[in-house]
């Protein structure tokens, strides 16, 4: 029976000090945060109960423990109910009475040191509760202590008016009834506090059960037809141990929690312990195409409670694509962006993320080969990205990054500077189009040069930073010098042929014409621009599009004086053709260089034209 004696009022009590914090934490730009707040609240009383009895503090009860959010939509309320540790009148008072204090923190204080692992405390009561008036203007709170102290019942007004008396409760735990206020109407539906409650708490300790109590039946147990169905994982895989987790698991939650049909690539179960003390599983997804969104989705929980999703000051700039989950307990629950970029214990986990990803690569390089090179082709522009912001990472990294290769396969650059040190010591050589290209590269693969294909621009910027980081080493664009080309023996009338290539090659560019011996005879001639020169060409196209240079400045036609068709016209063979010969000749080594501007295609043809018609 209640007890008439501990009928009290009063207004709800805040200490001027604690104004500030109150709205800079509590006060949310979204509403349906109250029922997160609410839930984890009464997750939090039933993690309590079982701190307690694991201690030995409480004899558990047989019953299982549940929270239940239920909703009646003709009487406009939604409830949260638990059977965790429930308060007596005086903590009514101290926690829900007066928002400056937490029980939690008590609480913590009181026991945390008795038990060095343990789920943690989420404990914010009295400040989280009054989150429930956003929708409600009204708020019930019936409650009763583990202590079996008398029931207390409290209501609240949104002026902040309270009464507090006994209540009617035969167990354990408490219920918040809210009295949804008319602006929060859209929260009286099954799907909307279902939809909230799988985004906030898919994966709480407690198991959560959603109640439309004007459809409610008899409860049913499990094994029963009909039982309930729990909407959270109370035992999510992050909080396992990953030797306990199997390949179908990890797929599985992926799959889950991100939509995706698709594999991942390849994931990482981290379990941090002290000092940073957080858990998590990150995947590298699968991506289909260029065109796809590449911003990751990694959700932030506090002790299986969701808080934020793409957490981009915990995850580096150049890893945004990956997808997880990780599990923070020492982050505040309602954590502030602000916080999180200027949070020491954010940049450590950052750090930690960093070192995971890299042994991840190095793992798969060092003992799954294979399967490395298979995927490479998804990783490696954030590899390379990566390594480019991050010296770090690329140190970590550097041996397991591979290049790939024209016509196939992949080496690292220690397995390619290896092969080269007799032929060409220190130098990388590259193409960035196979088709455009495929002359030199010919001319380099008759000399046993493998070459590594460069298909997009970043690949070359990743280059310049492989280039500052590692002593000696130097990129090369196959059209960029003839140093590996050259065959044996001096150039024949050099003299000769530079004036008449110097003539005909007189197109506006300003040009230098070289007269050696290739390896290959069967090119008449090549043109190269030196790889600095190119660099800043594109660097200057990259900054100036609308200004592109035709040429730089330093383009070097190299004409061949083993070629049959060079040593005739040395000869004088071609007579009054000669001039034409030689302006074919360098024609074809600039179509075979780069792509011809429109004025250079339409003189081309026409030069083309006019030589066919010589030979009639």
């Amino acid at each position: 029976m209640a007890d008439e004696n501990m009928k009290k009022n009063g207004g709800i009590s805040v200490e001027t000090e604690h104004i500030f914090p109150i709205i800079k934490k509590w006060l949310y730009s979204e509403k349906e945060i109250f029922l997160r707040e609410l839930v984890s609240n009464a997750s939090d009383a039933v993690t309590k109960l079982r701190r307690l009895a694991s201690l030995g503090q409480y004899e558990a009860d047989t019953d299982a423990y549940r929270i239940t959010v239920s909703f009646n939509k003709s009487d406009k309320t939604i409830t949260v109910t638990d059977n965790g540790i429930g308060m007596t009148a005086d903590e009514v008072e101290r926690y829900i009475c007066n928002m400056a204090l937490s029980g939690a923190v008590e609480f913590i204080q009181k026991y945390e040191g008795e038990q060095e692992s343990g789920d943690g405390i989420i404990g914010h009561f009295g400040l989280g509760f009054y989150s429930s008036f956003m929708v409600a203007d009204r708020v019930d709170i019936l409650t009763k202590s583990y202590t079996d102290a008398p029931a207390v019942f409290w209501t609240c007004t949104e002026e902040g008016n309270y009464e507090i008396e006994a209540g009617d409760r035969d167990a354990h735990g408490t219920s918040i009834v809210m009295h949804i206020s008319a602006d929060g109407e859209e929260y009286l539906s099954e799907y909307k506090l279902r939809e909230i409650l799988e985004r906030y708490c898919s994966f709480m300790p407690t198991e959560i059960y959603l109640v439309d109590e004007e459809k409610e039946e008899e409860p049913k147990k499990d094994g029963e037809a009909g039982a309930e169905t729990p909407i959270n994982d109370t035992h999510p895989l992050w909080q396992k141990n990953p030797s306990d987790c199997t390949e179908e698991e990890y797929k599985a939650f992926y799959q889950k929690v991100f939509n995706d049909y698709k594999d991942p690539l390849f994931y990482m179960h981290i379990n941090a312990d002290y000092p940073l003390n957080f858990k998590g599983i990150l995947y590298f997804p699968r991506i289909r195409d260029q065109y796809e969104s590449l911003e990751g989705k990694v959700k932030l929980y506090y002790n299986q409670v969701f808080v934020a999703d793409n957490i981009k000051e915990v995850i580096p700039e150049y890893l945004l694509m990956l997808r997880g989950v990780l599990d923070c307990p020492e982050l505040p629950l309602n954590v502030s962006r602000s916080y999180l970029q200027n949070s020491g214990y954010v940049s450590k986990i950052s750090a930690h993320i960093i070192k995971k990803v890299a042994d991840k690569l190095n793992s798969l390089f060092n003992q799954q080969r294979e399967r490395f090179e298979e995927i490479w082709k998804d990783i490696r522009t954030f590899v390379e990205y990566g390594c480019m912001c991050d010296r770090k990472f690329y140190d970590r990294v550097e041996k397991s990054l591979l290049f790939a290769l024209v016509g196939g396969g992949f080496m690292t650059k220690e397995e390619y500077l290896a092969e080269a040190k007799e032929k060409h010591e220190g130098k990388v050589y590259y193409a960035t189009d196979e088709k455009l290209q495929a002359q030199y590269i010919a001319m380099y693969e008759a000399k046993g040069i493998k070459v590594v294909l460069f298909d997009s621009i970043l690949d070359t910027r990743f280059a310049e930073s492989v280039e500052r980081y590692a002593d000696g080493v130097k990129f090369i664009r196959v059209d960029a010098e003839t140093d590996a080309l050259k065959g044996d023996g001096e150039a024949e009338n050099a003299e000769a042929i530079v004036t008449l290539f110097e003539k005909v090659a007189n197109d506006g560019v300003k040009l230098t014409v070289r007269a050696e011996v290739l390896a290959d005879e069967t090119v008449p001639a090549i043109l190269n621009i030196s790889e600095d020169a190119r660099r800043m060409e594109e660097m200057m196209k990259m900054y100036m599009p609308d200004n592109p240079s035709p040429m730089p400045s330093e383009a070097t036609l190299i004409v061949n004086t083993k070629n049959p068709i060079v040593k005739r016209l040395s000869d004088g063979g071609y007579g009054e053709k000669a001039d034409a010969v030689a302006k074919q000749i360098y024609s074809l080594a600039l179509v075979s260089q780069r792509p011809l501007s429109a004025d250079e295609m339409k003189r081309f043809l026409k030069d083309s034209y006019e030589f066919l018609s010589m030979l009639s």
